[in-house]
């Protein structure tokens, strides 16, 4: 299956070129240079035999909501290699660090940070795996999967401020996993970051906002959607158009104010989704 999509999106890549999406520089960036832009996405993966909205039919939606929402930077769910490639490939303003969580390296999902190369540098990043060897490839508690969680050191180019980034997703079954899992990766944050500076969490969390997982966050970091002057009560989780639950986060410390929380649920040229998920962005005042 993945060397059958690997060609496939190799020989359409010709399909994405910029004239093809006319519409991506209509949305700029936050117009206030003091705000970054973030956005958390569950690309839903590319083995997944989801019928019509199967990656090898829906790709190019994805190129077109990064176009046209330009965020700042961006933390990626559930992605394969080949998604990231393509990804990569067709958005030249941005760059991309993460792994593979099966082996460290190129296989299975990876937990990927864009980054618009224009707005925002990385200085230095890293992944650890949600699990009692984290430095490892390895599977935690009771999880059903590896899962890992990829952090990066980013300076904003246009203010100077400097901010850590951590994109996660936690385990869909294990619940000592998920809890487990969200207290390491705030035990990562503050050890990583001892000067206090800014920090953006983005994930598919797998829970909704009232489970007691959440907890180890109160007092810690702030949802963006709770805190934005202009927000929604949006699902985030749509199956296809079949569900609507929110299990996808924005979280944020540091930062002075969240203008605006959105769930991106419009569509993205003749594709009905754009993932199983939908993608949630902030704006993030310094």
């Amino acid at each position: 299956m993945k060397n059958f999509l690997q060609t496939a999106l190799l020989s359409l890549t010709a399909l994405l070129s910029p004239a093809a999406f006319s519409t991506a520089d209509i949305a700029a960036s936050s117009a206030d240079e003091s705000c970054l832009r973030v956005v958390s996405f569950n690309i839903r993966n590319g083995e997944a035999n989801d019928g019509t909205n199967s990656w090898i039919y829906r790709y190019p939606a994805s190129v077109l909501m990064v176009r046209e929402v330009k965020p700042d930077i961006m933390g990626l769910q559930e992605a394969y290699e080949y998604q990231v490639n393509f990804l990569a490939e067709n958005l030249k303003d941005y760059k991309c660090v993460g792994v593979g969580r099966e082996d460290g390296k190129h296989e299975g999902e990876h937990m990927s940070i864009f980054y618009n190369k224009k707005t925002v540098s990385l200085k230095k990043w890293g992944t650890f795996w949600l699990s009692e060897t984290p430095d490892e490839p390895s599977l935690g508690w009771d999880g059903a999967c590896r899962r890992t969680a990829t952090w990066a050191l980013m300076k904003d180019k246009r203010t100077g401020h400097l901010f850590y980034y951590v994109n996660t997703h936690l385990d869909h079954v294990g619940k000592a996993a998920q809890r487990n899992g969200l207290n390491l990766i705030v035990e990562k944050i503050t050890g990583m970051n001892p000067d206090n500076l800014p920090v953006v969490l983005t994930g598919d969390f797998n829970v909704e906002p009232e489970d007691s997982i959440l907890d180890v966050l109160d007092g810690k970091m702030t949802s963006a959607r709770d805190a934005a002057v202009k927000t929604d009560r949006h699902g985030t989780y749509n199956d296809w158009g079949k569900a609507s639950s929110v299990i996808d986060y924005i979280y944020f410390s540091g930062f002075s104010s969240c203008p605006e929380f959105r769930t991106v649920t419009e569509k993205f040229g003749d594709w009905p989704f754009v993932s199983d998920h939908y993608p949630v962005t902030a704006d993030l005042k310094f």
